[in-house]
């Protein structure tokens, strides 16, 4: 019996250090500085489809004033979901010209739901769930600092 919960404890411990890796391995993205509606966010940057696909999946924290801009590169319907992303996000929608055109509040951590973009959009900005409510961001608001 008592080795069994040795292997246990090791699979545990095997399983926290790959999930303390992806998280480190996470912190590879580029970085940059948003504006909205007069707050500052440091986010990441997701450009590459692997960025992109790989987003903030895994993580198991994020700082209030952090999140992640998602860059298509050229306006297009998106389509996102939660799937092994373990914390509730905003995700801000954004227009080719910086246009905030629509908000997808409180994910479902993991869920398989596809949230999709309520026109073509350019860039999807990720942030803690509740964001938006906590600071007041609305459709119709610009994002400043978004690469060109």
């Amino acid at each position: 019996m008592k080795s069994f919960f040795q292997m246990a404890l090791v699979v545990c411990f095997i399983s926290a250090a790959v999930v303390a890796g992806l998280n480190a391995k996470a912190t590879g993205f580029d970085r940059s500085r948003l504006l909205v509606d007069g707050e500052v966010f440091n986010v990441e940057l997701a450009i590459t489809p692997e960025e992109r696909s790989r987003g903030l999946m895994f993580r198991t924290e994020m700082a209030k004033d952090a999140g992640m801009l998602f860059d298509f590169g050229s306006a297009r319907d998106i389509s996102m979901w939660m799937k092994n992303t373990f914390i509730s996000l905003d995700m801000l929608f954004i227009d080719a010209k910086g246009t905030i055109v629509g908000i997808e509040k409180r994910t479902v951590p993991q869920s398989e739901t596809i949230i999709p973009s309520p026109k073509p959009v350019r860039f999807v900005l990720e942030l803690n769930g509740g964001s938006a409510d906590r600071m007041g961001f609305e459709v119709g608001e610009k994002v400043e600092g978004l690469p060109r």
